[in-house]
Protein backbone atom coordinates (compact mmCIF):
# COMPACT_ATOMS: atom_id res chain seq x y z
CA UNK A 1 0.00 0.00 0.00
CA UNK A 2 1.71 3.49 -0.81
CA UNK A 3 1.27 5.88 1.68
CA UNK A 4 2.00 9.50 -0.56
CA UNK A 5 1.97 8.87 -3.63
CA UNK A 6 3.98 12.27 -4.47
CA UNK A 7 6.02 12.29 -1.13
CA UNK A 8 9.52 12.11 -2.39
CA UNK A 9 10.76 11.35 1.00
CA UNK A 10 9.55 14.75 2.48
CA UNK A 11 6.30 13.61 4.08
CA UNK A 12 5.97 13.68 7.96
CA UNK A 13 6.27 10.18 9.39
CA UNK A 14 3.11 11.27 11.71
CA UNK A 15 1.06 11.89 8.60
CA UNK A 16 2.31 8.96 6.81
CA UNK A 17 1.44 6.38 9.73
CA UNK A 18 -2.31 8.03 10.21
CA UNK A 19 -3.12 7.41 6.46
CA UNK A 20 -1.70 4.14 7.22
CA UNK A 21 -4.25 3.40 9.87
CA UNK A 22 -7.19 5.38 8.41
CA UNK A 23 -6.89 2.96 5.39
CA UNK A 24 -6.21 -0.37 7.28
CA UNK A 25 -10.05 -1.84 8.64
CA UNK A 26 -8.64 -3.80 11.73
CA UNK A 27 -6.27 -0.73 13.26
CA UNK A 28 -9.64 1.16 13.58
CA UNK A 29 -12.05 -1.76 15.17
CA UNK A 30 -9.10 -1.99 17.15
CA UNK A 31 -8.99 1.92 18.20
CA UNK A 32 -5.13 1.86 17.37
CA UNK A 33 -3.65 5.85 17.39
CA UNK A 34 -0.81 7.18 16.42
CA UNK A 35 1.29 8.40 19.90
CA UNK A 36 4.56 9.02 17.99
CA UNK A 37 6.47 8.69 14.66
CA UNK A 38 9.79 9.69 13.20
CA UNK A 39 12.10 8.54 10.72
CA UNK A 40 12.15 4.55 11.02
CA UNK A 41 10.01 4.58 14.01
CA UNK A 42 6.64 4.58 15.31
CA UNK A 43 4.78 4.46 18.42
CA UNK A 44 0.80 3.16 18.84
CA UNK A 45 -1.72 3.01 21.73
CA UNK A 46 -4.66 0.74 22.07
CA UNK A 47 -7.06 1.19 24.39
CA UNK A 48 -8.57 -1.50 26.81
CA UNK A 49 -12.19 -2.49 25.50
CA UNK A 50 -13.93 -4.99 27.07
CA UNK A 51 -14.90 -6.63 24.07
CA UNK A 52 -11.03 -6.86 23.33
CA UNK A 53 -10.61 -9.04 27.17
CA UNK A 54 -9.50 -12.80 26.27
CA UNK A 55 -10.46 -14.24 30.02
CA UNK A 56 -13.72 -12.50 31.77
CA UNK A 57 -12.92 -13.81 34.92
CA UNK A 58 -10.03 -11.42 35.01
CA UNK A 59 -10.53 -8.96 32.44
CA UNK A 60 -7.23 -9.78 30.52
CA UNK A 61 -6.67 -8.65 27.01
CA UNK A 62 -6.53 -11.67 24.63
CA UNK A 63 -3.47 -12.28 23.47
CA UNK A 64 -4.16 -11.85 19.44
CA UNK A 65 -5.42 -8.34 19.86
CA UNK A 66 -1.78 -6.91 21.66
CA UNK A 67 -0.39 -9.27 18.38
CA UNK A 68 -2.18 -7.29 16.32
CA UNK A 69 -0.89 -4.06 17.67
CA UNK A 70 2.25 -5.08 17.50
CA UNK A 71 2.18 -6.37 14.39
CA UNK A 72 0.80 -2.53 12.84
CA UNK A 73 3.23 -1.02 14.73
CA UNK A 74 6.25 -2.90 13.10
CA UNK A 75 4.66 -2.76 9.67
CA UNK A 76 4.23 0.97 10.24
CA UNK A 77 7.73 1.58 11.37
CA UNK A 78 9.04 0.38 8.21
CA UNK A 79 7.29 2.22 6.13
CA UNK A 80 8.35 5.16 7.67
CA UNK A 81 11.67 4.61 7.61
CA UNK A 82 14.05 7.42 5.27
CA UNK A 83 14.30 4.90 2.66
CA UNK A 84 10.82 4.68 2.14
CA UNK A 85 9.84 1.63 0.74
CA UNK A 86 6.43 1.45 -1.35
CA UNK A 87 4.88 -1.35 0.59
CA UNK A 88 5.77 -4.24 3.54
CA UNK A 89 4.26 -7.27 4.41
CA UNK A 90 5.06 -9.12 7.60
CA UNK A 91 7.34 -12.12 6.99
CA UNK A 92 8.17 -13.48 10.44
CA UNK A 93 6.99 -11.84 13.67
CA UNK A 94 8.59 -13.40 16.84
CA UNK A 95 6.14 -12.00 20.16
CA UNK A 96 7.24 -12.99 23.22
CA UNK A 97 4.99 -12.49 26.04
CA UNK A 98 5.69 -11.39 29.37
CA UNK A 99 3.04 -10.84 31.64
CA UNK A 100 -1.04 -9.72 31.07
CA UNK A 101 -1.64 -6.39 30.24
CA UNK A 102 -3.39 -5.15 33.14
CA UNK A 103 -7.21 -5.42 32.95
CA UNK A 104 -8.62 -1.37 32.39
CA UNK A 105 -5.13 -0.41 30.41
CA UNK A 106 -3.92 0.92 27.37
CA UNK A 107 -1.60 -0.71 25.65
CA UNK A 108 1.66 1.31 24.05
CA UNK A 109 3.56 0.04 21.70
CA UNK A 110 6.82 1.19 19.78
CA UNK A 111 8.45 0.05 17.31
CA UNK A 112 12.14 0.53 15.05
CA UNK A 113 13.24 -0.66 11.84
CA UNK A 114 16.92 -0.86 13.06
CA UNK A 115 18.02 -2.22 9.36
CA UNK A 116 16.79 -2.28 5.92
CA UNK A 117 18.04 -4.68 3.27
CA UNK A 118 17.48 -4.64 -0.14
CA UNK A 119 14.48 -6.34 -0.07
CA UNK A 120 13.63 -7.16 3.60
CA UNK A 121 13.30 -5.38 6.66
CA UNK A 122 14.51 -5.74 10.22
CA UNK A 123 12.54 -4.51 13.20
CA UNK A 124 12.08 -4.65 16.82
CA UNK A 125 9.17 -3.65 19.40
CA UNK A 126 8.08 -3.61 22.96
CA UNK A 127 4.63 -3.34 24.49
CA UNK A 128 3.77 -1.85 27.69
CA UNK A 129 0.71 -1.13 29.90
CA UNK A 130 1.65 2.19 31.80
CA UNK A 131 2.09 -0.25 35.21
CA UNK A 132 5.39 -0.65 36.39
CA UNK A 133 6.86 -3.56 35.92
CA UNK A 134 8.40 -6.11 32.68
CA UNK A 135 7.78 -5.21 29.10
CA UNK A 136 3.99 -6.73 27.97
CA UNK A 137 5.60 -8.23 25.29
CA UNK A 138 8.88 -7.65 23.14
CA UNK A 139 8.81 -8.71 19.51
CA UNK A 140 11.50 -9.01 16.45
CA UNK A 141 10.47 -9.16 12.79
CA UNK A 142 11.41 -9.29 9.48
CA UNK A 143 9.40 -7.43 6.80
CA UNK A 144 8.88 -7.41 2.69
CA UNK A 145 10.15 -4.20 1.17
CA UNK A 146 8.73 -3.42 -2.03
CA UNK A 147 10.43 -0.44 -3.52
CA UNK A 148 8.02 0.33 -6.96
CA UNK A 149 6.36 3.46 -6.38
Amino acid sequence: MELLPDSGGAADPREMMQRFLDVVPHAEALGMRVVDAAPGMVELEMPWRAEFVGDPATGVLHGGVVSALMDTCCGGAVLVHPNRPATTATIDLRIDYLRSAAPGQAVRTRAECFHMARAVAFVRAVAHDGTDGPPVATATGSFTVEWQR
